[in-house]
């Protein structure tokens, strides 16, 4: 069958994935209002009934706004880990549909086998996952403060890989966000700089990837080429052969 995915936006200002198999779609994230949302998936030839199941990754705003308007205009559950549903509940963003989900167990929604895991980033639960079909494998990674061995484990041996490259180390501290945030982004729990990703990319890369996009990058503190330079230097590859998601315009449908 294989594997299609895009982006509706990614970074601090909304993140929305699809992921396609078969004849079941799913949404990662919905970090746009309903409207909007909307719009961003016009773009991609879809419509909200298109989706058939909603997966959070964890509860800040940039990932869940939407989750609510959008699963119940979709009229899909929503699934998530036991602390992001509180959260969200807590907020008053809860979708109606929810199915609480683990870290490490794997699930099948449709056609996708999905196996969710868990990264350390300063929300409740995070969770990121891994997509297949049976043949081929995406791996999906932002909002991390570090890497673990057990996030490189599961990220071994994808054919296509989406990776957070949120800041170059040297824009973040010579900017202008307060020492406070300065501290919270580039910390342990905070989010991947490009030099870290590229040394998990080194670590992951196996003889079936096919495909890599720069993620969750900053407007503020990287740029895409500083981005594409780091995972094409540990790929050796060229820079154009990195794909960059953006957030206003998002990542185009790539099959793998």
């Amino acid at each position: 069958m294989g594997i299609r995915f895009a982006s509706l936006g990614s970074g601090s200002k909304g993140n929305a994935w699809i992921v396609e198999s078969g004849n079941t779609r799913v949404m990662v994230d919905c970090g746009f209002a309903g409207r909007e949302a909307e719009r961003r998936l016009a773009r991609l030839g879809l419509e909200l009934d298109a989706i058939d199941a909603l997966l959070i990754t964890h509860e800040h705003s940039d990932h869940g706004r939407g989750a609510m308007r959008v699963a119940r205009a979709a009229r899909c559950s929503a699934y998530m880990s036991h602390g992001c549903h509180a959260m969200l509940a807590a907020l008053g963003e809860a979708p109606d549909s929810v199915s609480i989900i683990g870290d490490r167990t794997s699930f099948a929604i449709g056609d996708i086998q999905i196996t969710p895991y868990p990264v350390p980033h300063d929300a409740r639960e995070p969770l990121q996952f891994v997509f297949t079909d049976g043949a081929t494998r995406f791996g999906m990674l932002t909002d991390a403060g570090h890497v673990t061995a057990h996030m490189q484990a599961v990220l071994a041996d994808c054919d296509a890989l989406a990776l957070e490259c949120n800041h170059d180390r040297e824009l973040l501290a010579g900017g202008r966000y307060p020492e406070t945030l300065k501290r919270r982004i580039g910390g342990p729990y905070g989010h991947l700089d490009n030099a870290a990703t590229a040394d998990l990319l080194r670590r992951v890369r196996g003889p079936r990837l096919r495909q890599v996009v720069a993620a969750h990058l900053s407007q503020e503190n990287n740029r895409p080429e500083l981005a594409r330079a780091a995972l094409s230097g540990a790929l050796d590859c060229s820079g154009d052969w990195i794909g960059v998601a953006d957030q206003e315009q998002g990542l185009d449908w790539r099959t793998i």
